[in-house]
């Protein structure tokens, strides 16, 4: 296979575990080089705690499993290693949340998701660095330090959060996946300023058990990838009731059984319907560069066959009205949890993320439950409009990754594109589909109708050609001595 020559470090997960399973290479050594990168990669910012000796005892019991007499593989991504965000809980470990305030806080319980994560033969790295509480797509942390995006190594620039060491990690090959968290767009963020593909299931494919929320109603686990198909094999993996999450309890059965099984392959003539948001709806003005990522990448979908539906949508599905929403949810839970650090002036936080708590205080609980009682009936005017297997497809930023800015201000327009997708409850991925003037990433993303999980990942993988650019796969990462 041709991203056999690619170096490790750049190579998909699949590739990597398909080399595990036929013994070219261990789960050990592999997972030994990727502890190296790391440790030489300091200056990225991306990991907050490195599992290393737990990391290689988990891959010296994948290797043993892999022998003669041993139980064999337990997914397709067994012996792979894989970072997780600092917000997942693993006993023994600090999940700080990106916030000072939790650094005394040691977890006494491992989040469902690390627990399948293991099952499945997997490796866990270590954590990554986050926005504070996951509040902000940026992915600036001034207090615990902000990951460097490594597309650029002389500016400092948002490398996308709340997710943020997430996508570093996996742009800078410190690890071949990663799974972050996305309540208003944080798994989507990161992976469309570092030309990496991030994933946002529908609400309750992925327990949310052991995390430490943001806004519980919103909340999702989701992969930050290289490929589609990682995306979807690592999903197949955390997908699945958990009695310790209540709304993994309202998925049917058949989501899940459906998404362990092989995506479709779809083509041109059997994409039901492929819509587009019309650039008058859009809730953000897109930068010259993006606009022409945006333009550019249209026209690739028409000339590789793709129909494309311009789609407005009705008042009602208004993206930014959408987004909007989205905001009073995540701000009034936001408060519910983590007021009381906000209010008392002794606690560590960054004053940014402070007051972004504080304003979710001053949300009337009248105007919260208006939101939560939407939302389900935009959801079903969405699945209406588009058609139970459409997919619509739209930015997912309305430029690449800015330098760092004191207010965080520069990236809002990440919020009014990403946040609707989180409202509506709907599966939504971000894919690499160009670059900016300044030659940082641009990605775009699709969304389909809640639960379409399956489908919207296999439209995906048709698309992901097409949308690809012409221009470098991977950043140079000379600078950092990788």
């Amino acid at each position: 296979m041709r991203e056999f020559s690619a170096p490790l470090h750049f190579q998909s997960a699949l590739s990597i575990a398909s080399q595990i399973a036929s013994g070219q290479i261990s789960s050990r050594q592999v997972t030994q080089y990727f502890l190296d990168r790391i440790a030489r990669a300091q200056a990225l910012n991306a990991f907050t705690e490195v599992f290393a000796e737990q990391a290689l005892a988990q891959a010296d019991a994948a290797d043993a499993a892999l022998r003669p007499g041993g139980a064999g593989p337990a997914s397709p991504l067994h012996g792979v290693p894989v970072a997780i965000k600092d917000s997942i809980e693993v006993a023994g470990s600090t999940a700080s949340a990106g916030s000072l305030s939790r650094l005394a806080i040691t977890s006494d319980i491992t989040a469902t998701a690390v627990q399948r994560l293991c099952a499945a033969g997997m490796i866990v790295l270590g954590k990554t660095h986050m926005t504070e509480f996951a509040f902000g797509l940026a992915g600036q942390n001034p207090t615990r330090g902000t990951p460097w995006n490594p597309w650029d190594a002389a500016q400092h620039r948002a490398p996308g959060g709340s997710s943020s060491g997430c996508g570093t990690a996996v742009a800078a090959g410190l690890a071949p996946i990663a799974i972050g968290g996305d309540t208003g767009g944080s798994v989507r963020a990161p992976a469309a300023l570092n030309h990496l593909v991030g994933f946002k299931p529908s609400s309750g494919v992925s327990s949310g058990a052991g995390v430490v929320p943001l806004a519980p109603t919103l909340d999702v686990l989701g992969p930050i990838a290289r490929s589609v198909a990682d995306a979807h094999a690592i999903t197949a993996i955390l997908t699945g009731h958990d009695d310790a999450d209540a709304l993994t309890q309202q998925v049917p059965d058949a989501i899940s059984e459906g998404l362990r099984d092989t995506l479709p392959v779809l083509a041109p003539h059997n994409l039901p319907a492929l819509y587009v948001l019309d650039a008058h709806a859009f809730p953000a003005t897109l930068s010259g560069g993006a606009q022409r990522v945006w333009d550019d990448a249209l026209t690739r979908l028409a000339d590789a066959g793709w129909t494309l539906r311009r789609w407005t949508p009705s008042a009602e599905l208004d993206i930014g009205e959408l987004s909007e929403a989205n905001s009073v949810i995540l701000g009034y839970e936001g408060f519910q949890l983590h007021g009381h650090l906000a209010e008392d002036a002794e606690q560590p936080l960054w004053d940014v993320v402070r007051q972004r708590i504080l304003a979710g205080g001053q949300i009337p609980r009248a105007a919260y439950e208006e939101a939560i009682a939407h939302r389900a009936q935009v959801a079903a005017a969405f699945t209406e409009a588009i058609g139970r297997e459409g997919v619509l497809l739209m930015p997912a930023t309305g430029h690449g990754a800015l330098p760092l800015d004191a207010a965080d201000s520069a990236h809002v327009s990440i919020g009014r594109f990403c946040r609707a997708g989180n409202f509506l409850g709907t599966p939504a991925i971000a894919l690499p589909a160009g670059f900016d003037d300044s030659g940082m990433p641009v990605g775009v993303q699709l969304m389909a109708p809640p639960l379409a999980d399956r489908q919207l990942l296999a439209a995906a993988a048709a698309l992901a050609p097409a949308l690809q650019a012409p221009g470098p796969v991977n950043p140079d990462l000379s600078h950092w001595g990788l």
